[in-house]
């Protein structure tokens, strides 16, 4: 991140990014764990099913309302103010998860889904407008790489902490370092503002420019009554309440969209119109990747071996990262997919064993004694494979198209995105090899498959994830790079609801392998999809001088 590379700000940029992306995968990371704990232990006691609801809903709209703060930066607040005030938001609401009360925890989940919205695409957007300075124009996909990487570390160490937090006190110190962290981002932000301030200047309007206030009425209050209307018609249309809701409230949103398209100047409706047809494909990838806090989340509790060799015990230990259950002797029904709850027709729970799924399927020879306590590694560590690789293959991505670059075989942004998701479809062949390697469930698997399968994906996202934000702000016009910026998390919104859709799923396949082979046509599907438009994609990109 050398000054003669890259702007000044890019550092200052990474790490409050860092700290913010590090309460916000704390957060995620032990998110279905603690809804589904039992309410003595400072959960709230929720089915798998009914978490893993909760879970989409609240990330697709983490990400459907940077349309709002997108717009509010673009047209009144400027970017350092809506940056601030969305940091102050979600610090706030992640505080408020430690207070145990349903009524608080509802509320926080409201900061944080706002202030998300003010803080995720405004400070992506300061970023690609310091790049956009003429000395740094080249360096956007590398710039880009870097941040995200960024992005990535704080995710990487805050379930480390997380795990510790938790084991040692309990959930809410768990949230409140996930408060911290993120008020650590913004003074960080602050500190580096005389390095960005220059480009954080509001853009005109054109005379088609539909008003603030316009926007709001035919976009944003519709959207909300829409949402209020489809939680309220009887009967579950798309599978539950909040789904309904969503899906509703994001039709004028999306409608919203399509008019930018559809009253756009000459010179800018193709590009509009390919940065649109991108953030419909991409649906289908970010609707697999984010499954990594529901399926993926409930294959490394129960279905992986999370014991440790003896030699690291003693130090993982002491850094409180791993988790005591006691064995006791399995006495309700095998078929309950909740294991600790049973429930009346009415929902009321009539009956809670203290047996833990871990042991279901555990090999007969390692079963422990009755009352026994057993040390495994905590489920939420598992969250941090992913940003690992992250870590690990940012610097060889970057080395590698930066080779393309210098033998002029770079390949387009769109191409970058396509292969992707051709090498995302890839990483679910690797858990429907682990499917097979523990008998459908049966036995205990390794952990290499679940960290192969993380590995596999990451370098699809390194491709597509990183690019996407690079793409919009290179291809945007300028008035518009915000508001796009919140169009791209629309599109990551609706698939991070169709990744809880679908593992709300996951209990109806007797065979798991079908479950990550139907992921697998999802992401095929969508790389087909891309390839198909890839020269119309690559000459728009080259018609607006977007490298």
């Amino acid at each position: 991140m050398s000054a003669t590379k890259h702007p000044k700000g890019l550092p200052f940029l990474f790490f409050a990014e860092m700290w913010e992306r590090f309460g916000y995968y704390l957060m995620i990371g032990i998110f279905t764990l603690f809804l589904q704990d039992d309410e003595k232990n400072g959960g709230y006691g929720m089915s798998l099913t009914e978490s893993f609801d909760i879970y989409g809903t609240f990330i697709a709209l983490v990400f459907l309302t940077p349309f709002l703060g997108g717009l509010l930066a673009d047209r009144k607040l400027g970017y350092r103010i809506s940056i601030t005030i969305g940091g102050l938001m979600m610090g706030t609401g992640y505080c408020l998860l430690a207070v145990h009360n349903i009524t608080v925890f509802y509320i926080a989940l409201t900061l944080i889904i706002f202030g998300n919205g003010f803080f995720k695409p405004n400070i992506s957007t300061l970023l690609g407008n310091l790049y956009n300075e003429e000395q740094y124009k080249l360096k956007k996909d590398a710039g880009f790489n870097i941040f995200y990487m960024g992005i990535n570390i704080g995710a990487f160490i805050c379930n480390f902490f997380g795990a510790a937090l938790y084991n040692f006190f309990g959930w809410g110190h768990a949230f409140m370092a996930a408060g911290i962290g993120m008020f650590i981002g913004i003074i960080i932000f602050w500190i580096g503002v005389k390095h960005y301030k220059h480009v954080d200047i509001l853009k005109p309007t054109k005379p088609e420019d539909a008003s603030l206030s316009k926007i709001v009425g035919l976009t944003i209050l519709p959207a909300l009554i829409a949402g209020i209307i489809g939680w309220m018609i009887p009967g579950d249309i798309l599978g539950s309440d909040s789904t309904d809701a969503f899906i509703f409230g994001s039709l004028p949103v999306i409608y919203f969209y399509y008019s930018l398209y559809a009253k756009a100047s000459a010179d800018e409706k193709r590009p509009i119109g390919a940065m649109l047809a991108i953030f419909a494909v991409v649906i289908a990838f970010w609707a697999v990747f984010k499954q990594n806090g529901t399926a993926l989340t409930k294959w490394a509790e129960s279905y992986t071996d999370r014991t440790i060799p003896a030699s690291i015990e003693g130090g993982a230990g002491k850094l409180q990262l791993l988790s005591e259950i006691k064995y006791q002797k399995d006495t309700f029904p095998q078929t309950d997919y909740h294991f600790r709850k049973i429930k009346d027709e009415a929902g009321n729970t009539v009956k809670t064993y203290d047996y833990n799924p871990y042991f279901k399927n555990i090999d007969p020879e390692q079963i422990p004694a009755e009352g026994e306590t057993v040390k495994l590694i905590n489920t939420s560590i598992y969250q941090s494979v992913n940003p690992g690789w992250v870590i690990l293959l940012t610097p060889a991505v970057v080395l590698f198209f930066s080779f393309l670059r210098r033998i002029k075989k770079e390949p387009s942004t769109p191409s970058k995105i396509a292969w992707g998701l051709v090498i995302s479809a890839l990483s679910t062949f690797v858990m429907v090899a682990a499917v097979y390697s523990g008998n459908n469930g049966l036995e205990k698997n390794s952990a290499w498959f679940l960290i192969a399968s993380y590995g596999v994906i990451t370098i699809g996202e390194l491709f597509l994830s990183p690019m996407g934000l690079s793409l919009v702000s290179k291809m945007s016009p300028p008035r518009l790079t915000a508001l796009m910026m919140g169009g791209w998390f629309l599109s990551t919104s609706i698939g991070n609801k169709l990744s809880g859709i679908l593992a709300t799923m996951w209990d109806k396949y007797d065979n798991k392998a079908y479950y990550f082979l139907f992921n697998f046509g999802l992401l095929i599907t969508a790389a087909a999809v891309i390839f198909l438009m890839l020269k119309w994609l690559n000459q728009i990109f080259k018609e607006h001088n977007a490298g």
